[in-house]
């Protein structure tokens, strides 16, 4: 049961698009929830230089089954040329979060 859920890792430039994407991905049932957490600093290498930013990160919390669904709805929405999407496995959870998981992405 529990290699079922994943929390998907994603970063955006700003509020606004992050609220966006985060409301999309739970009004299409692509994601149960996600937190976001503003002013995350990112240093990172682009297109040869590294680069010193402010960003949103995004907690995406979602089923095994949505995944592939909801990574290319992220992708669409999304403002970056290449966004970040990472999926870690839930090595464990309450049952009853992760019975509500799988009745908010079905």
């Amino acid at each position: 049961m529990t290699g079922d859920y994943l929390l998907v890792l994603t970063t955006c430039p700003d509020a606004e698009s992050a609220r966006t994407i985060a409301r999309a991905l739970v009004g299409e049932r692509l994601a149960a929830c996600v937190n976001r957490i503003d002013g995350v600093a990112s240093i990172y290498r682009w297109e040869g230089e590294v680069r010193d930013d402010t960003e949103c990160l995004l907690l995406v919390k979602t089923s095994a089954a949505a995944y592939e669904r909801l990574a290319a709805r992220l992708t669409a929405l999304h403002p970056y040329e290449v966004p970040e999407i990472v999926a870690l496995p839930v090595a464990r959870g309450s049952a009853g979060y992760l019975r509500w998981i799988t009745a908010a992405t079905a």
